[in-house]
C-alpha cells in the first residue's frame, strides 16, 4: 500500500511540474500586447550583481525601489544582469548566466567601464556611479533617437524603429524577459543566512537584426523562455548598433498576469 501510495504521489507532483512548467512558458507570453516609445530616449539603466557578493544586497535593493518611480517604462527601464563569476566563492546565483558576465566584460571591452566589478551600473551603455549617492533624478537626460514600437502575438514580436532624424546601419532589435518579486534564501557564501530580494531580473535575452524599409526599421524576433517562474514577468525591447551593446532607444513594460 505504501508503495502505491508513493507512486501515486510521485505522478501527482510530476502532473503538477508540468503543468507548472507549461504556464512559466506560456502564460507571461500568451497574450497580445503592444509597447511604444516617444521620440524621446527612454534610458536603460543596468545593474550588474549577484547573490554570491556581499555589496550587492543594498544595490539590488535600490534597484527594486525604482518599480514606484513615475518613469518606469516610459522615461527609464532598470536591467539586472546577474553574473556568475562570484559562483565559486560559495554561492551559485540560480539567476546567474556566463552570458550576462560577458555582456558586462564587452562593455569593458568597449571603455565604458573601467573594470568589470558588482555592483556595477551602467545608463545607456556608459559606468553611472550615481546609486551610490542614491541620486536617481541625476541620470542623464538623453537625445530623441526616435519611436520605437513592439508588437508581441503568438509567441513572436514585431518591432518597428522610426528614426527622428538620423539614419542607422547594422541596427539590433534585442528583447529581454524580465522577473519580479522573487527571492533566495541564501545558505553559504558572503551573503550566507540572508533573504535576498530580487526585481528587474533579466532571464533571457534574443536579439535579430533590423532591415531597413521606406517608414524605417523593422525586425522579428522569437520571446525568451525561461522555467524560473516569478509572481510578474515584463518584457523589454531595444535598440543597438551591432558591435555595440550601448541602447539608443527602449520600451517595454509589464506583461498580463495569469
Amino acid at each position: 500500500m505504501s508503495l502505491l501510495m508513493a507512486v501515486v504521489g510521485r505522478l501527482i507532483l510530476f502532473i503538477a511540474l508540468c503543468g507548472a512548467a507549461v504556464a512559466i512558458n506560456a502564460a507571461p507570453l500568451d497574450q497580445a500586447v503592444s509597447f511604444k516609445s516617444t521620440s524621446a530616449q527612454t534610458g536603460i539603466l543596468e545593474l550588474y550583481t549577484s547573490e554570491g557578493c556581499s555589496s550587492c544586497p543594498p544595490a539590488d535593493s535600490w534597484l527594486s525601489s525604482l518599480k514606484n518611480e513615475d518613469g518606469l517604462w516610459r522615461e527609464f527601464i532598470p536591467l539586472a544582469f546577474h553574473v556568475d563569476y562570484w559562483d565559486y566563492i560559495g554561492w551559485a546565483d540560480r539567476f546567474a548566466s556566463p552570458i550576462n558576465s560577458n555582456r558586462q566584460r564587452q562593455y569593458a571591452r568597449e571603455q565604458s567601464l573601467k573594470t568589470v566589478y558588482t555592483p556595477g551600473f551602467l545608463y545607456n551603455g556608459k559606468e553611472w556611479r550615481g546609486w551610490f549617492i542614491r541620486r536617481f533624478i541625476d541620470l542623464p537626460v538623453g537625445n530623441n533617437p526616435g519611436v520605437l514600437k513592439l508588437d508581441v502575438k503568438d509567441g513572436l514580436a514585431n518591432a518597428e524603429f522610426v528614426p527622428q532624424t538620423e539614419t542607422h546601419d547594422n541596427l539590433i532589435l534585442n528583447i529581454a524577459l524580465l522577473a519580479f518579486d522573487l527571492s533566495s534564501e541564501v545558505t553559504s557564501g558572503e551573503n550566507r543566512g540572508r533573504k535576498l530580494a530580487h526585481d528587474f531580473i533579466v532571464l533571457g535575452v534574443e536579439s535579430m537584426n533590423f532591415k531597413r524599409d521606406s517608414d524605417g526599421y523593422r525586425s522579428q524576433s522569437r520571446l525568451p523562455t525561461t522555467d524560473i517562474a516569478a509572481p510578474r514577468y515584463g518584457l523589454v525591447a531595444w535598440v543597438s548598433r551591432r558591435g555595440m551593446q550601448a541602447p539608443l532607444q527602449a520600451t517595454g513594460g509589464w506583461l498580463p498576469q495569469p
